[in-house]
C-alpha cells in the first residue's frame, strides 16, 4: 500500500490583498496535509505563486517598480499570512524560479518536438485580469464570464496545444473513472459548458506579453500560462530535472484541491498535457465551492461590502487562529458554495469552540478536581452506558478516518465535534454529582477515567484541524502531546494516580452584539 500523500493547492495569483477566500482552499489543504502526516504518510504539500503575465507587467508599472520587486513585497507577505495560518506546505514554488523556468522550457519544447504544439495565430477575445482567452459563446453579457469584467480582440502570432485531438479521451477519462473530478456537479459542467460544445485548440504562448518565460528555440515567444502554471505541480517535485526522487516517489498527485472557477484548466487542460507528455494523471481533482458574500464570491476581483471584514489577520489576531480555521473547514460545506459573514462567525466561535469543546474540557477538568481531589484511579467495573459510550466514540472515529480518506474535511469535523457532543451527553447521563452524594467514589473514578479518555481520542482527532489550543489540553492529564493519531486511539491508557489539572480557559465566549459593532469599527478603517 502506497504510504505517500502529495496535495496541492493552486498557485496564487499574486495580489496587494489576500482574503479569506484565497485563504479556504490553503487551509483545506492543510488539513488534509496534517491528517495524513499523522496517519504516518510521508505527505508532500505543495503551494505558490503564480508569477507571470501581462497583469503583473501592468501593475508593476504603475507602482513604479520591476515586476519582481513587486512580486517579492507580494510574495513575502503571502508567506507571513500562510505563517500566521499555520499552513504546514512542504514547498513553496514561484513560477520564476530559475528550476521551474528551465523545466518549462523542456516540458513546451518536448511538446513541440512530439508534435502536440504547432504555430499558427489567434484571433479571439481576451480578459485580462483573469488571464484567460473566450470565445464570444463563452461570454455572459459580452463580458468574461468568470469576472464579469470587459474582453478585448486580439489578434496575434502564437503557439498552439492540440487540446482538440483530446476531447474524446477526456470524456472517457470520466466515464472510466467517476472519481477523477469531484463532486460530480463538476464533471456536468464540464461535460455540457465546455466538452460538447467541442474543445478548440490551445493558444499557449504570446509575443505581445514580455514578462514570461521565453520559448527558448523562439524567443519572440513568452510562454502562456498553461504550459508555465500547470506543470508546476512537475517540478516542484524534479520533474526533468538532474534530481527527480521526489517525483518519482510522490507522482500521480494524490489530489489537487482547487477552486470551482479554476476547475477547466485542471480537469481539462491539464490532463490533457499530461496524456500528451505521457505522463499519469492525477488521481482526483477537487473543485471546491465559493465563499459567498451577499450574493456573489468572496474574491479580491470584486467589490466587497466595506461593513464586513474579509482579512483573515484580523480575525485572526482578535479571535486566534482556530476561530478561522474552524469556520472554514466546518461551515462551508466541503464542494459547495457557503455564505460568510460577521454574525455566522461570531456564532461559531461561540457554538464550537466556547460551548461545544472549551466548556467541556473546562467542565471535565472542574469535576475531577471538585469531586476527586484531581487524582483519577481508573477502577470498578464499567456499566452498560459507559460501554456504549465507548463503541459509539470509538465508531465515530473509524467514521472520522473515513471521511477524510474520501476527502470530505468537512464531514469529518462535524463527526469529532459530534464525538464532543457526545461527551457532554455523557456527563449529563452518569451525573458525577449524584454518585458524590451516594459517596461512591469508585463509580465517579470509573465515569471520569472513561470521559477523559475519550475527550483525548477525539481531541487527537481534532489536531489536524485546530492548531492552537487543542494541542495545549493533553498537559490537564500529564500527557504528551501525540505525534500519530494512534497515540491515543483506544481506551485503557491512563494510569493510576492520574492528576488532572484545570489549565486556561480556551475560549472565551463573545458578546455578539458587541463584536458585531467592534468589526464594523474595523472594516471601515480598511
Amino acid at each position: 500500500m502506497k504510504n505517500t500523500f502529495y496535495i496541492t493547492t493552486p498557485i496564487y495569483y499574486p495580489s496587494n490583498k489576500l482574503t479569506l477566500g484565497n485563504s479556504y482552499t490553503t487551509i483545506l489543504a492543510d488539513c488534509l496535509a496534517r491528517f495524513f502526516r499523522m496517519q504516518g504518510k510521508d505527505v508532500f504539500y505543495l503551494t505558490g505563486t503564480d508569477e507571470h503575465g501581462q497583469k503583473i507587467e501592468k501593475v508593476a508599472a504603475s507602482e513604479n517598480k520591476t515586476e519582481m520587486e513587486y512580486l517579492n513585497e507580494i510574495v513575502a507577505d503571502a508567506k507571513k499570512l500562510w505563517q500566521m495560518l499555520d499552513i504546514s506546505y512542504d514547498k513553496f514554488i514561484r513560477t520564476t524560479d530559475e528550476y521551474h523556468v528551465k523545466t518549462v522550457q523542456k516540458i513546451f519544447k518536448k511538446l513541440y518536438d512530439l508534435g502536440e504544439i504547432y504555430k499558427s495565430t489567434y484571433r479571439g477575445l481576451y480578459c485580462t485580469p483573469c488571464e484567460s482567452f473566450w470565445t464570444e459563446e463563452q461570454l455572459i453579457d459580452g463580458k468574461c464570464p468568470d469576472c464579469g469584467r470587459p474582453v478585448e480582440p486580439m489578434e496575434e502570432e502564437a503557439y498552439f496545444f492540440r487540446l482538440s485531438k483530446y476531447q474524446d479521451k477526456i470524456l472517457d477519462l470520466y466515464t472510466k473513472n467517476p472519481n477523477f473530478l469531484r463532486p460530480t456537479s463538476r464533471v456536468n459542467e464540464m461535460v455540457n459548458n465546455f466538452i460538447k460544445p467541442g474543445l478548440k485548440d490551445l493558444c499557449v504562448s504570446r509575443t505581445s506579453v514580455k514578462w514570461g518565460i521565453p520559448v527558448d528555440f523562439d524567443p519572440k515567444h513568452t510562454i502562456y500560462v498553461w504550459i508555465d502554471a500547470l506543470p508546476n505541480y512537475l517540478t516542484a517535485l524534479g520533474y526533468l530535472q538532474s534530481d527527480d526522487s521526489n517525483f518519482k516517489k510522490f507522482w500521480p498527485c494524490d489530489v489537487h484541491i482547487v477552486g470551482k472557477e479554476i476547475v477547466r484548466f485542471h480537469a481539462i487542460i491539464w490532463p490533457a498535457i499530461l496524456m500528451a507528455l505521457n505522463l499519469p494523471l492525477p488521481k482526483q481533482i477537487y473543485g471546491h465551492g465559493w465563499l459567498l458574500f451577499g450574493e456573489g464570491k468572496l474574491s479580491k476581483s470584486k467589490a466587497v461590502d466595506k461593513k464586513e471584514v474579509i482579512d483573515p489577520r484580523v480575525l485572526v489576531s482578535r479571535y486566534g487562529l482556530d476561530s478561522v480555521r474552524l469556520f472554514l473547514i466546518k461551515e462551508i460545506v466541503f464542494g459547495q458554495d457557503g455564505p460568510y459573514n460577521q454574525e455566522l462567525f461570531l456564532n461559531s466561535y461561540n457554538t464550537n469552540l466556547a460551548n461545544e469543546y472549551g466548556n467541556l474540557i473546562s467542565r471535565s477538568c472542574g469535576i475531577a478536581q471538585k469531586y476527586l481531589g484531581g487524582i483519577l484511579n481508573p477502577a470498578g467495573e464499567l456499566e452498560q452506558t459507559d460501554l456504549d459510550f465507548k463503541a459509539e466514540i470509538l465508531s465515530k472515529r473509524k467514521t472520522v478516518f473515513e471521511q477524510m480518506e474520501d476527502i470530505n474535511p468537512t464531514g469529518a469535523l462535524n463527526t469529532i465535534f459530534e464525538m464532543f457532543s457526545k461527551c457532554n451527553k455523557y456527563i449529563d447521563e452518569t451525573a458525577p454529582w449524584a454518585l458524590f452524594k451516594q459517596n461512591n467514589l469508585t463509580r465517579i473514578n470509573s465515569v471520569l477515567t472513561t470521559l477523559s479518555e475519550a475527550i483525548i481520542i477525539t481531541n487527537t482527532l481534532l489536531l489536524p484541524f485546530l492548531t492552537d489550543k487543542p494541542k495545549t489540553i493533553y498537559a490537564n492529564w500529564g500527557l504528551s502531546e501525540p505525534i500519530r493519531l494512534d497515540d491515543y486511539a483506544n481506551f485503557g491508557f491512563l494510569k493510576t494516580n492520574t492528576i488532572v489539572t484545570k489549565g486556561e480557559n480556551l475560549y472565551a465566549r463573545l458578546d455578539v452584539k458587541k463584536e458585531l459593532e467592534e468589526l464594523t469599527i474595523l472594516a471601515s478603517r480598511a
